[in-house]
């Protein structure tokens, strides 16, 4: 394989105190309640984000059957998950906010306000002209709904999955390179720098930013193309302060948004794209991931400012567990998604 495949955001993952129940409140809010793994153990692999020494955590990854990328929920258990010991504000180098799609922003914005959620901002217009708004999680975690209309099965929850990230960045041009090059995010739909009102409301959004929202022009394949869908990543460079780093002197894992992942075919071909654009593997699992439910080979770079972007290549992956029905996916043809139905299968494992 000459170029790597890539199906889509498999997941951000998400350090937090309690997994279980930050796992209730996101599957309540956010619909992530198919469990592809759920594994507790030693994270022996990420040495040089942990302070060189492994340590036990407890994971996991849902996704939502109307599409888009999962979560995995992570949590420390050897030891207390750390905050910043600073204000985090927008344009902080690394992820600050996931962006959740939904089909109907406005019900979803007034639905959450009845549940009392910590919505910080009202139904707001960004340069593209559409509809979205940020909610804060109860461990402080900030989530820009946004309206979508790609969905692989739609239920009558109000959002879907995981549709990308806000990342603060410090180079733009540097960091579009990067988005474009390795992970194909070569659209921009809009590239502006002024202060903006749908970011009035957010931690330090009242700053000068340049802001750069990047899409993709080809459609993803492989495996879980079709379930993952199309995603976004949107740059954000501060103008008139200092950032900081969102993860400075704490562990990946810790609390906060850890990581951006893809799910990949081809990781060689992968590490060598990655390698000739400056951004050699940091992390590298040899094949050794298994966590019993799913299983495949994982590996990390950094993007320009140090955020995790992940890529799994999953072997394994769990379709119906009641049944002991398990996948391999090295039989199959790394182009082709999945057979709809085989995917909708997934939610027959669906946890209220």
């Amino acid at each position: 394989m000459t170029k790597p495949i890539i199906s889509g955001v498999q997941q951000m993952g998400v350090g937090i105190p309690n997994v279980y129940e930050a796992w209730k409140w996101y599957r309540t809010y956010f619909g992530v309640n198919i469990p592809v793994l759920d594994s507790a153990g030693e994270a022996g692999l990420m040495l040089p984000y942990t302070g060189g020494k492994p340590h036990q955590r407890h994971a996991v990854l849902a996704i939502n059957i109307q599409g888009g990328g999962g979560m995995e929920i992570w949590q420390y258990t050897s030891r207390e998950p750390q905050l910043p010991t600073f204000d985090i504000q927008l344009g902080d180098l690394g992820i600050y906010a996931a962006k959740v799609k939904s089909k109907d922003v406005g019900a979803t914005y007034e639905y959450f306000k009845n549940e009392n959620l910590d919505v910080i901002s009202g139904l707001m217009k960004s340069p593209d002209g559409r509809t979205h708004f940020f909610v804060k999680d109860p461990w402080g975690n900030i989530f820009q709904i946004v309206s979508s209309d790609t969905y692989f099965h739609k239920t009558s929850h109000g959002t879907g999955g995981i549709y990308g990230g806000i990342l603060g960045v410090t180079d733009m041009n540097r960091a579009c390179e990067f988005y474009k090059n390795i992970l194909g995010y070569d659209v921009k739909a809009y590239d502006e720098e002024t202060s903006f009102a749908d970011f009035a409301n957010l931690p330090g959004g009242k700053n000068t930013f340049q802001r750069v929202l990047l899409h993709h022009s080809q459609a993803r394949t492989g495996a879980f193309s079709q379930l993952l869908g199309p995603s976004e990543i949107e740059l954000v460079s501060v103008k008139d302060r200092e950032p900081r780093k969102i993860f400075e002197n704490r562990f990946w894992g810790d609390r906060g948004f850890i990581h951006l992942s893809f799910d990949i075919r081809g990781m060689k071909a992968m590490e060598e794209l990655c390698k000739s654009h400056g951004h050699p593997f940091t992390i590298d699992s040899a094949d050794s991931f298994d966590m019993g439910e799913a299983a495949g080979h994982f590996t990390y770079i950094e993007d320009p400012d140090g955020a995790l972007i992940e890529f799994v290549e999953t072997h394994k992956v769990p379709i119906m567990k009641k049944l002991g029905w398990f996948l391999d996916l090295r039989k199959r043809d790394p182009q082709k998604s999945l057979p709809r139905w085989m995917l909708r299968a997934m939610s027959f494992g669906a946890v209220k």
